[in-house]
């Protein structure tokens, strides 16, 4: 952990390109302003122009959102989906996006990425945040088929036979590994904030762990006027 109780945690390469960001702990805010879009676990993107405020985004049902304003932030809720937060690496776009395992049955992952413009996953930068991981989240069959309909190469490991007929799920491992099948290069995507939410809660939101009692991780990313550029 790189952040107390109450503070946003951070990812190395995405402070190394100067873009303000944070995943969210328990009793984190988010910046002032920031656009949060209307999660219902789809593929939907919507972006944030010049102009538009964060009342504008809020009625718009999407699970990734992207802004090319500089100095614009935009963000996502979770308690246990997985958060990634993604920056074009010339600096002309951010995005967040909400990846639960419908979410990325359904592509949420690629619809995000793809959406930030360009040549985007060779130029994007991602880091994935705290989610449900394989040591505390158990699935069922349903789950099962429908991750494997879309990604049975990438599952050894993601999901792991458990008790009764059911499986271990690794939410922030899937992100990983489908961002690195369409184009982001291992090296781009930063994993220090991949924490199990339902098994930490004294720093982390769960519904599974909690239900209706569980609150929601904010987490945003914010572009800035100008980022420097990579070796």
């Amino acid at each position: 952990m790189n952040a107390p109780i109450g503070r946003p945690l951070s990812d190395p390469l995405l402070d190394a390109l100067g873009i303000e960001h944070g995943f969210g702990q328990r009793g984190t805010a988010a910046p002032k302003g920031c656009a949060f879009p209307k999660q219902v676990h789809g593929i939907d993107v919507v972006e944030l122009g010049s102009g538009e405020t964060d009342a504008a985004a809020a009625g718009v049902s999407a699970d990734a959102i992207l802004t090319r304003v500089s100095g614009a932030a935009v963000g996502i809720v979770t308690a246990d989906c997985v958060p990634i937060l993604v920056g074009h690496s010339d600096g002309s776009a951010v995005g967040a996006i909400h990846a639960g395992w419908r979410g990325l049955a359904a592509g949420v992952i690629e619809q995000g990425v793809a959406a930030l413009g360009g040549a985007a996953a060779i130029d994007c930068v991602a880091a994935i945040g705290p989610a449900a991981r394989g040591c505390c989240y158990e699935v069922d069959e349903p789950v099962r088929a429908g991750l494997a309909e879309r990604y049975a190469p990438l599952l050894d490991g993601v999901l792991v036979p458990g008790r009764s007929g059911r499986f271990q799920l690794d939410l922030p491992l899937l992100a990983e590994r489908v961002l690195i099948s369409i184009g982001v290069g291992s090296e781009r995507i930063g994993t220090t904030a991949r924490c199990c939410t339902i098994c930490d809660p004294e720093r982390f939101e769960s519904y599974r762990r909690d239900g209706a009692d569980a609150g929601r991780l904010r987490h945003f990313i914010r572009l800035p006027a100008a980022i420097p550029q990579r070796a």
